[in-house]
Formats: C-alpha cells, structure tokens, sequence
C-alpha cells in the first residue's frame, strides 16, 4: 500500500443507504478527506493488501458483512503488523455484548451502535475526526 498526504477513510458496509448516511455525517463536519466505499469484509482485506492501493488513516468497520464478518477482518488486519497503527472503528447495529467484548479483544479502537438519529450520528463523526484524523500522524 502507498501513503497518502490527504486521509483517506475507508467506510466498510454492506448497505449502500449506511455507507451514504455515514459520508453524508463526515461531511456536514466539513471534514476535508478522501473517502471510499467497501461493501464486503474480503474486499476490505483484498484493498489492504493491495500495493497499489493507498493506506486508510481510519476504516469504519461494520459488524454484519457478507462473506467474512467484520469481527473476523478486524482480527485478520490486527494479525498484519503493517496495518496495526490504522484506528479501526465498529459501528453496528448490534447491541450484543459479546460482540462488543469481541471487538476489543480483536483490536478495535472504539465499539458504537449506529444512531438513530443522523445529528446525533454527525456527533459521532465529529468526534471520531478529532480523535483519530485531526492532527494524527500515526
């Protein structure tokens, strides 16, 4: 993978209305990055390993993908020491805690369910630009 000088945030869901509102929520905070769609957990994995692929500096990762779930890649990108410094956020509909336990011991930075309300979810967003893609040269 090659670095990239604009960050570049990999939005990983399967549903394309998800992908839009998560996009819509990054923009309305005027966040000034790249972003790219990834609609399965094997094409996260397929991008990562990619050389000409640029590296992501966050990837929003959802839970329920088709193919290899998204505790699994989470766990497999953890495995790679190559991607260890890319924070990694779930955001899922699921509210069980056996996936939340899960995704920490697998390596994710942070655990959210998907809001229900979009301001609420532009929030989220603003805090996940300050504390993983403002000022972080990871």
């Amino acid at each position: 993978m090659k670095r990239s000088d604009n960050k570049l945030v990999y939005i990983v869901d399967d549903d394309p209305d998800d992908r839009q509102i998560i996009l819509d929520a990054f923009l309305e905070n005027k966040y000034q990055g790249d972003y790219a769609f990834i609609e399965t957990g094997d094409q996260l994995l397929e991008d990562l390993r990619d050389p000409d692929k640029l590296f992501p500096s966050l990837i929003m990762l959802d839970l329920n993908l088709p193919g290899i779930i998204g505790l699994l890649v989470l766990q497999e990108i953890r495995r790679e020491k190559q991607y260890s410094h890319i924070p990694i956020i779930i955001l899922t509909t699921s509210s069980l805690h056996m996936d939340r336990k899960l995704a920490y011991e697998y390596g994710t930075n942070c655990f959210l369910r998907k809001p229900n309300s979009f301001q609420y979810l532009v929030s989220l967003m603003d805090a996940i630009i300050r504390l993983w893609l403002i000022d972080n040269d990871l």
